[in-house]
């Protein structure tokens, strides 16, 4: 890979930054993030009084808002990105999935309730089943198309992204290789999830270029076996460790039936444990999660000559999700409108590029661009990249 910096060169092409094999003194990034908190604190405490003052209704024009600051002060070599999304796309986003989705789905629960009581329970399990199934589909499209619609709302010298596909067929695809990946008692989902990763974004492109991922899962499976393991291991060790400080206590030695001290003992133990067990998993996961965006990431491509690394480790990591606990406790709840300034910042800090990339050879894309947002995927809680 070429690693000239960030100006333009000779042949008019636009260096993205240095190669993973670079050697020498590396150049700047080719992603800067130039934002503050005390810029980004105004947006968020004027959203976070407009959101209250209209219960709730102006927070997808806070996300615009909030996205245009963001695009605003993140630098891709010497163009800043631009964020054209506005919030009636959203708005109308979630519309259509209250319309299209929440009402069937109500109605679906109340004709499943009338055959529960009517004793017709086959037929009220079978709508049951098929709903989830109908919300596991969504799901996966919702992914796609939240995906594509950013892309499609990213702009970088005028040129934007998007995608052909409606991710219709990705709502299949998601749905069986999930399927299989916990069929196969779970073992297969990190299976899923890269090869997920690849058709999602094999399907996208940026102007005229298309991305292409080609991750392997098996880099990750000796990490995914430590998360998939941790909650047994977790369960013997913090169950033995319980018992031995029962008896270190004295808890077990004077337990009486009804004995307020014995109990309270015995609910600060189980309450320790409890927390322990998933501080410790969620530390296990965080493992496998720090690794699979920097082999997903990594093997990504724009073009032939863009190629795409993620430098966060798994500390890095550890400190993000700590600090944005810390942050919420230490605020009381209100620290919560600073979230998505610290993970957009965090994404753009550790998100790297490679190679050579000529402005004056890109072409806008032509891929549809949708009218309205992410509502499926604001309904599901999901993050789309």
């Amino acid at each position: 890979m070429d690693g000239m910096g960030g100006s333009l060169g000779a042949d008019g092409g636009v260096p993205a930054g240095r190669g993973p094999d670079d050697v020498e003194e590396a150049p700047a990034s080719a992603f800067v993030f130039e934002g503050t908190w005390r810029e980004f604190a105004p947006i968020a405490f004027t959203n976070l009084l407009l959101t209250i003052v209209t219960l709730g209704i102006y927070r997808f024009w806070a996300t615009t808002r909030e996205r245009r600051y963001l695009w605003s002060r993140s630098r891709f070599i010497d163009e800043h990105l631009e964020w054209t999304g506005v919030g009636k796309e959203l708005f109308f986003g979630f519309l259509m999935v209250a319309v299209l989705f929440g009402i069937p789905v109500l109605v679906l629960q109340f004709v499943v309730e009338a055959l529960m009581l009517q004793g017709y329970p086959g037929w009220g399990a079978a709508l049951t089943i098929a709903m989830f199934l109908i919300i596991f589909y969504l799901s996966g499209v919702a992914r796609f198309r939240a995906l594509r619609y950013r892309l499609g709302r990213t702009h970088w010298r005028g040129i934007r992204g998007g995608s052909y596909d409606p991710g219709f067929r990705y709502g299949l695809s998601y749905m069986w290789k999930y399927a299989a990946g916990y069929a196969a008692m779970g073992l297969l989902v990190p299976w899923a999830m890269v090869s997920l990763w690849n058709e999602r974004w094999g399907h996208m492109s940026f102007g005229q270029l298309r991305f292409h991922g080609d991750a392997d899962f098996s880099p990750l499976m000796k990490r995914y076996l430590v998360a998939y393991l941790a909650p047994l291991i977790l369960f013997v060790a913090i169950f033995a460790l319980g018992v031995a400080a029962a008896f270190g206590l004295g808890i077990m030695e004077d337990f009486e039936p009804g004995n307020p001290d014995t109990a309270r003992g015995f609910v600060w133990i189980i309450a320790i444990g409890m927390l322990a067990f998933y501080v410790l998993w969620g530390l296990a996961y965080l493992l496998f999660y720090a690794k699979y965006m920097r082999v997903v990431i990594g093997e990504m491509r724009l073009g032939d000559d863009i190629g795409f690394g993620f430098s966060a480790s798994t500390k890095d990591w550890f400190r993000l999700i700590l600090g944005d606990i810390g942050l919420v406790l230490v605020t009381l709840g209100i620290g919560w409108i600073f979230l998505s300034y610290r993970h957009w910042k965090f994404l753009i800090t550790h998100l790297e590029a490679y190679g050579v990339i000529d402005p004056d050879a890109l072409t806008q894309s032509d891929t549809p661009m949708a009218r309205h947002g992410e509502g499926l995927l604001d309904a599901f809680d999901m993050g789309a990249i």
